[in-house]
């Protein structure tokens, strides 16, 4: 059985970690069985990044190369129905989704000052009160590095808040009334939609793409069509 290593659950979803929501419900998807690993450990991670997996001693970093991993060893591909062309756009809108509204969601977690103290408490209040400060600073040093690197963490507040809102339109007007972003059919970047959206619509962090997210009445009943199938 696959062993999924991921950060604890957080705010009441089954991970405050977008991308490791993403692969358990891509697993979910797919009908893997797969045994959870809780653990904020990342340095026995590969590539030193939460979620990974061992699969009786093959272990993957990366939520896509698992994904990619575990069509091929299982043989299951939510995308088979897609053609060529439906799968650029799959591809095109899991870019959007993973290399820049995700982005715009660790800005507002990790360096708004009214978010980073939630964030703290909920990712770091189990450590003793001697340990957690240290580590919180350290993880939250290392996320705003990373955005800086992005390039997102280079642009002013309003503007990456812009950033983010355009994203949520284009998923939602790309959604329409369709049941799933491909169609009729659950593919694989509903995982990757489900991952972040649940971190934008379930948890205390406000800004004013939370505030866009939960205007959208498509993307609400879209979100709650993924949660009730794959976490009832």
């Amino acid at each position: 059985m696959i062993k999924l290593y991921q950060f604890h659950p957080a705010w009441d979803l089954p991970n405050g970690s977008p991308l490791c929501l993403k692969l358990e419900t891509y697993l979910r998807m797919v009908e893997i069985p797969y045994e959870n690993f809780w653990t904020n450990n990342v340095n026995e991670a590969p590539q030193g990044q939460m979620p990974y997996i061992d699969d009786n001693g093959t272990i993957l970093g990366d939520s896509n190369f698992i994904i990619d991993y575990l069509k091929s060893a299982y043989d299951y591909d939510l995308d088979y129905h897609l053609n060529a062309s439906e799968l650029a756009m799959l591809m095109a809108m899991k870019r959007l989704i993973e290399d820049s509204l995700y982005w715009v969601v660790l800005y507002s977690r990790w360096r708004e000052p009214r978010n980073w103290q939630k964030t703290k408490e909920e990712f770091f209040g189990s450590l003793s009160p001697v340990v957690k400060p240290i580590v919180a600073s350290l993880a939250r040093k290392q996320i705003l590095k990373n955005l800086q690197g992005q390039g997102m963490g280079r642009h002013e507040a309003f503007e990456i808040y812009q950033i983010g809102i355009k994203d949520l339109i284009a998923i939602n007007d790309f959604l329409a009334d369709k049941p799933y972003l491909m169609g009729e059919q659950i593919s694989s970047v509903d995982a990757s939609a489900y991952g972040l959206l649940a971190n934008i619509l379930w948890t205390p962090i406000e800004s004013p793409v939370s505030d866009q997210a939960r205007t959208m009445k498509n993307l609400l009943a879209y979100c709650h069509r993924i949660r009730d199938r794959f976490y009832p």
